[in-house]
């Protein structure tokens, strides 16, 4: 399997197939194909992982497309402005944003995960259940905005803002804490709390996030008025 990555701030991936090699995504996520390739939409995994991958923001059915011959290709395009990282599972399992999740081999396996404390998931910024990429092969993640990779030293660790973090190493400890002192909770800007990660392992983070940017737009949407 070859993969090419274009597009600039609207990026996509195309991925070249041999006869009988294949890739998932979730319902809907394929942009365009060659005509040697044939789609298989099913609840990869079981009912149960299905409704997990609704419950978590992802489509409960996943779209496996197979190549028929040599020499053919399909292409997933990320649906916000960002970047598209590719996971190797080799180095693996991962932890990953909710609707991070853009299309894998079929070996990677895609589940909820919660870690270890309730208030990293509540307050974490992406809702109360993240997802987690585990098994063989390579998998792509439609990151918001600018990625920035950072390799954490062991016991080394990094304060970020509720939400820019976008997929960590399992490895990585992930946990929240409130801000301190009256005032930077009230005119600081960053709201109640901060995640923290801390090494040994990767942690890959976004400078934009989708309810922040929809947050900045409101002042300039119209408003409708009454007759």
């Amino acid at each position: 399997m070859r993969y090419e990555i274009f597009g600039g701030n609207l990026p996509a991936v195309t991925i070249h197939l041999d006869n009988g090699e294949a890739v998932y995504t979730q319902s809907g996520g394929m942009t365009w194909m060659s005509a040697g390739m044939k789609m298989d939409t099913n609840v990869k995994g079981g009912l149960f992982r299905g409704l997990g991958r609704m419950f978590s923001g992802d489509s409960m059915f996943m779209a496996t497309y197979s190549a028929t011959e040599h020499g053919q290709y399909i292409t997933c395009a990320s649906t916000f402005p960002g970047n598209i990282v590719v996971l190797d599972m080799a180095q693996g399992p991962f932890v990953i944003q909710k609707s991070a999740f853009l299309c894998a081999q079929p070996n990677v396996d895609l589940k909820l995960y919660t870690g270890n404390k309730i208030m990293a998931g509540l307050f974490g910024g992406e809702g109360f259940i993240m997802q987690i990429l585990s098994g063989e092969g390579l998998a792509f993640l439609e990151i918001d905005g600018s990625v920035k990779e950072i390799d954490l030293a062991p016991g080394e660790k990094l304060k970020v803002d509720t939400g820019n973090v976008a997929a960590f190493e399992q490895r990585v400890k992930y946990s929240v804490e409130t801000v301190k002192g009256f005032k930077n909770i009230l005119f600081g800007g960053e709201g109640l709390f901060l995640t923290t990660v801390e090494g040994p392992g990767k942690v890959w983070l976004q400078t934009m996030t989708v309810p922040n940017l929809a947050q900045k737009l409101l002042p300039f949407m119209p408003i409708k008025k009454d007759d």
